[in-house]
């Protein structure tokens, strides 16, 4: 499944690239969907600002979204990072005192508001001390009626753009009337971005990862994001009671289950349950290839006696073809996932002790015994413990697809 969205450019009056607005779509053919306008921007959010972020769409650019009040009063906008959006204020939403309200309180918290299709109404006055920027339709206006508009407008100190340039001769008529920015077919026409979608599920799946990252567990705030999926909750009970762990306990609360299976444990299973869901697009020898990795990097940072809480030794090896999963860049995909620096600088394979751990994994599982005896001898393992390691780590790999398959 992917994600679509338009970018269409916004110039300033030298026509230099100062921000983009972004568009929802459903496919290929770069055409708005027969949806609501609150569906639009839920999905535009969900698909991109979720799965790889916004600012990657714009190339760190502020990005210009449509809201419709629905979506305003809900408070939509306050996950998004203040300094790199701009909220477009739909001309078609029901003005009403509970939507200035929660303008009001996004102001207060540093967002930025657009007037979209300004239609020059005297009833959007009221908006003013809100907003920054009115955007004009000016294929839908005669320049005369702009003109006069725009001499209103001046004490209100707003930044004009244009919309629908589609002529030079437009562009320098408008720069004479103080517009400042400017988008449209003359400048250049939205573009389509695919994306591979990251769905609910796995949003979830990497809020887990997030709190797997933390020294300390939260485990009210975990045991929210698997009350949220049943399928989840399931897995974790048939993780718990699984003949790997040895476990017969009677779970009175999914809490319960959390603090039961105590915290280590807690972190490789959110980290396997992680990667067996957001692999079921590829084949299981991926899993199997990135839990023997897991475990043969934690075998060896426990020969070397680091300090690891939360284990990052386990996540790197865990973690290591997470871009195939997700068939992404790697760069792209470090960014969004929160995990130690540690780890990030490893899987981007910059040498430190988790990097020639995760190397020491990939020369054995390759074959390559004799660099491999090398890099272990490096690392100060001996010959018995690394092969020890090795032999372990393919028998609880093994173990671990058997749980994960009879959760399914």
């Amino acid at each position: 499944m992917y994600s679509y969205v338009a970018r269409q450019p916004i110039l300033d009056s030298n026509q230099e690239l100062v921000a983009y607005e972004l568009l929802f779509r459903d496919g290929e053919s770069n055409q708005f969907p027969n949806i609501c306008p609150d569906q639009a921007t839920s999905n535009l959010l969900t698909n991109n600002h979720l799965h790889m972020g916004v600012e990657k769409v714009t190339g760190d650019l502020p990005a210009f979204i449509n809201f419709h009040a629905d979506t305003l009063i809900k408070n939509f906008p306050s996950f998004l990072d203040p300094e790199k959006v701009v909220i477009e204020i739909l001309e078609d939403v029901p003005i009403s005192e509970e939507l200035l309200t929660a303008c009001r309180d996004l102001r207060a918290k540093g967002y930025k508001f657009a007037l979209d299709d300004h239609d020059f109404d005297p009833k959007w006055d009221v908006f003013f001390p809100l907003v920054d920027i009115i955007k004009v339709d000016v294929l839908n206006t005669n320049m005369l009626s702009i003109s006069r508009y725009v001499r209103r407008l001046q004490e209100h100190n707003l930044v004009l753009l244009a919309e629908k340039v589609e002529t030079a001769e437009q562009f320098a008529q408008l720069k004479l009337l103080g517009f400042t920015h400017f988008q449209g077919y003359f400048f250049a026409r939205p573009e389509m971005i695919k994306q591979k979608k990251i769905s609910t599920a796995k949003q979830k799946i990497l809020s887990l990862i997030e709190q797997a990252n933390q020294v300390q567990l939260d485990f009210d705030k975990i045991s929210e994001i698997f009350s949220s999926d049943t399928g989840l909750t399931y897995k974790l009970l048939r993780f718990i009671n699984s003949p790997t762990y040895g476990r017969n306990q009677e779970i009175t609360s999914l809490k319960h289950a959390l603090i039961y299976i105590g915290e280590a444990e807690l972190k490789k299973f959110i980290a396997l349950l992680a990667l067996s869901d957001l692999n079921e697009d590829q084949p299981s020898e991926t899993l199997r290839m990135s839990l023997t990795r897991a475990k043969f990097c934690e075998q060896i940072s426990n020969l070397r006696q680091d300090e690891e809480n939360p284990p990052k030794a386990f996540l790197t090896g865990m973690l290591s073809m997470i871009d195939g999963i997700l068939n992404s860049e790697l760069d792209s995909v470090l960014e969004i996932l929160p995990i130690h620096p540690e780890i990030k600088a490893a899987l981007k394979g910059k040498k430190n002790n988790l990097f020639g751990y995760l190397l020491l994994a990939r020369k054995s599982e390759k074959g390559l015994w004799q660099q491999a005896e090398k890099l272990a001898d490096k690392l100060k393992i001996a010959k018995e413990q690394y092969y020890q390691a090795h032999a372990k780590a393919l028998e609880w790999a093994d173990e671990m697809m058997l749980t994960q398959q009879t959760a399914q």
